[in-house]
């Protein structure tokens, strides 16, 4: 045994950790992985994405389990190499194979006390392989990909992923982990529309003084992360009475609980006589370029959108509906390429550093479909917590939405309690 962690109900045994790394050699000219200004942002944000899919399996045996996940993933990075790379520069990932950390535990209770414990957001980060906010003084010392597979008492199983946001964004980590499942199935992976050059599109910059922003940027205070449900009929009422207040169209899932969770989170955490916060979205650009980006590519395909700044004195989350719906909507090809040509587009992350909602939706993405050869996952879950951060991803249905939001302890209590918020949600929810 490496180590254990105790929380509340909850022991997690660390029993192995290795280096799995590329079945075959990276050729010598694919070694050098050029970055684009959108994987730059994220080199000084210093973020893992993690991803947790549960499995309900008792039958086979936990280590040849393993023994086809470590096989497969080691197939796997061949085709994603930069992901078994490090950090070389601000400019460059050398994929120099060395590999992905993987790691196994055993956990002494049944896989449903993640979801039934009242506080089972921290229970989650034991099961993930590294803090998905830790910084490095050094890049080059994170590896991109990290693993961790959890079997509990009951034969059930977690897979956690945490992918370095540098190498992929939410979409990205979608098309490695079904990838990867369909290698543990079998498949002989080939597809040459992983690894696409976007430095055209987005062309680097020098970021040394807007890394040094960053860095002062994580606070000190206490946060709560907190997983709320929302239903496929809850989120249809939601949009219905949106669609018929000021909005004048029926709003998508995402624009809906968009504006129910940013309108509550604005009138419960802003205190008397200080201005809104802003409001950002992030919008994946591979069907919104001329030529489109293949949707399976690899790196970070998407941009933080700023929503026009609330002016109102009562906020209407009608009216939070329709410009979220208008700032997705201006996003197309030349708004893409117009804000690049001139740099605007860090200007909008430098004003987005401070006071500001970031909501990210993971849904429609096929996590849902990743299935290693003993069924598809059960459940999903992440543990990735930003303060004034909301993470959106589907039921298992795909007509509901888990939202992931990350608030300051203070203000979570407040916003917990906001009469909408305990209208149209659940908080946490059993498995």
């Amino acid at each position: 045994m490496l180590s254990s962690i105790h929380l509340g109900n909850m022991e997690v045994k660390i029993i192995s950790r290795e280096i799995i790394k590329p079945s075959s050699p990276t050729p010598h000219h694919l070694r050098s992985y050029k970055l684009s200004l959108l994987d730059q942002i994220e080199i000084a944000e210093s973020i893992y994405i993690p991803l947790i899919l549960f499995y309900s399996v008792a039958s086979s045996d936990p280590g040849k389990r393993s023994n086809i996940l470590k096989e497969s993933l080691s197939k796997t990075l061949t085709h994603f190499y930069p992901f078994a790379g490090r950090v070389k520069d601000s400019f460059t990932i050398d994929c120099n194979d060395e590999g992905a950390i993987y790691m196994e535990a055993q956990v002494a209770t049944d896989m449903s006390t993640v979801f039934k414990e009242p506080e089972s957001t921290n229970l989650l980060l034991s099961l993930l392989p590294c803090d998905p906010l830790e910084r490095f003084s050094e890049p080059s010392a994170k590896v991109m990909v990290a693993i961790q597979v959890s079997f509990f008492a009951c034969g059930g199983m977690a897979i956690c992923a945490c992918v370095d946001h540098v190498v992929a964004d939410a979409a990205a980590t979608a098309t490695f982990l079904k990838t990867w499942a369909a290698v543990a199935c079998g498949a002989n992976y080939v597809d040459n529309d992983l690894i696409y050059n976007r430095t055209s599109v987005f062309p680097p910059l020098d970021l040394s003084g807007f890394s040094k922003q960053f860095a002062g940027e994580k606070k000190d205070k206490k946060v709560l992360t907190r997983r709320l449900l929302l239903d496929g009929s809850r989120i249809a009422s939601l949009r219905n009475e949106i669609g018929n207040g000021l909005c004048s169209y029926r709003p998508s899932r995402f624009e809906a609980v968009s504006a129910l969770i940013g309108s509550a989170i604005m009138s419960t955490t802003t205190k008397k006589d200080e201005t809104f916060p802003m409001v950002a979205l992030a919008v994946n650009l591979r069907n919104r370029t001329n030529p489109p980006f293949p949707q399976q590519c690899i790196g970070n395909i998407f941009h933080l959108v700023q929503v026009e700044p609330q002016m109102e004195k009562t906020f209407n989350r009608s009216i939070l509906a329709r410009k979220i719906h208008e700032s997705i909507n201006k996003v197309d090809d030349n708004y893409v390429k117009n804000l690049h040509a001139d740099g605007g587009y860090l200007d909008i992350i430098k004003n987005l550093v401070n006071n500001k909602i970031i909501f990210s939706c993971w849904c429609r993405f096929p996590f849902y479909e990743t299935d290693f050869g003993w069924g598809k996952p059960i459940r999903i879950a992440t543990a990735l917590g930003i303060e004034r951060g909301a993470f959106f991803l589907d039921t298992k249905d795909g007509e509901g939405i888990e939202a992931w939001i990350t608030l300051a302890e203070e203000d979570m209590a407040k916003f917990e309690q906001d009469p909408d918020i305990l209208a149209y949600t659940s908080v946490n929810g059993s498995i």
